[in-house]
């Protein structure tokens, strides 16, 4: 499955995209899902992987390649290290067992996702 997830700066989960099959590109599921459109109007910057290449709008990626120039590797270090609290947030969504085990339809993967979500808010207020 492919699920799109906006985390915010301190790597809390915000938001889960519906499911799509797992053979869809993350860049053609953020598309889908309308979230590089609605992150360039809301003027937001997201700070992506190198799978979403050509995205345009707010989001950035780091450079690709391997003989990159210096400033271009401080670059995709201090681009990782941003990262690193959008990938924590993915890691609490996978902490949960169910998703990892899921062999579903996407609409069945949707809603269980949407309930870890919900589950998650309510057990960190607590």
């Amino acid at each position: 499955m492919n699920v799109q997830v906006l985390t915010d700066p301190f790597g809390r989960l915000l938001w889960a995209s519906p499911a799509l099959p797992g053979s869809t590109h993350d860049l053609t599921a953020a598309r889908t899902h309308g979230i590089v459109n609605a992150l360039t109007e809301a003027g937001l910057k997201c700070w992506a992987d190198k799978a979403y290449q050509g995205a345009g709008g707010s989001i950035r990626v780091p450079f690709r390649g391997r003989r990159l120039k210096r400033w271009q590797r401080r670059h995709n270090s201090t681009h990782a290290k941003i990262r690193c609290l959008g990938e924590q947030a993915m890691a609490t969504l996978k902490g949960w067992r169910l998703p990892r085990k899921l062999r579903c339809s996407t609409n069945r993967v949707t809603a269980i996702v949407q309930a870890v979500l919900v589950l998650h808010h309510t057990s960190a207020r607590g």
